[in-house]
């Protein structure tokens, strides 16, 4: 894969916020990963093929995961501790479930569901202590991250019922609440 198929790739994966992944980073990445011995690299002949000639365009480099890499990217895949759970790591980790076992997977869902009712709780206190103090647009932020955290919440819990159940995941594109889908949020 090119390193554009890459960061392409990524963005699809985690969204547009979360892979805000630079050049100025992916390549020392790619980089550091070739020296650890966990992707190699290999010219593409095909895309110098197409360069005017007397020009000295170099062919784009495709990086392939080398064994080493496979059991590392496995590694940290089965990796379920509190950095799993936070935002940025559940992610991750999330966009990676299907190459996960079931296990892991709900090991993480959980925490990931602690974490958020932990997060809700808080945002209940503030609101319960302070509502009365808070100008119009801070109670309407505090609100939002209240509600943000029940529907993770349900979304959580819906996932995590659907794990124990041993089924298959479904694969309705359609959101959750969406008329189409036939479900409720």
């Amino acid at each position: 894969m090119h390193g554009y198929e890459l960061r392409k790739e990524l963005t699809t994966k985690l969204g547009a916020f979360r892979a805000a992944i630079s050049y100025g980073t992916l390549y020392p990445t790619l980089r550091r990963l070739r020296l650890a011995g966990l992707i190699s690299e290999l010219a593409d002949d095909d895309s110098a093929a197409g360069a005017p000639p007397l020009t000295s365009r170099r062919g784009r480099v495709v990086y392939k995961i080398t064994a080493e890499g496979k059991e590392r990217l496995t590694a940290l895949l089965a990796c379920t501790g509190p950095e799993t759970y936070d935002d940025e790591g559940f992610g991750v980790h999330f966009a990676f479930f299907a190459r996960t076992d079931r296990a892991t997977r709900l090991r993480i869902l959980e925490g990931r569901r602690r974490r958020i009712e932990e997060r809700r709780e808080g945002l209940r206190d503030v609101l319960g202590r302070a509502a009365e103090r808070l100008d119009t647009y801070t109670l309407a932020l505090q609100r939002h991250g209240l509600d943000a955290c029940e529907r993770e919440v349900r979304w959580l819990e819906e996932l995590i019922a659907h794990e124990r159940s041993g089924l298959p995941q479904p694969t309705d594109h359609t959101p959750p609440g969406d008329s189409r889908s036939g479900r409720q949020p």
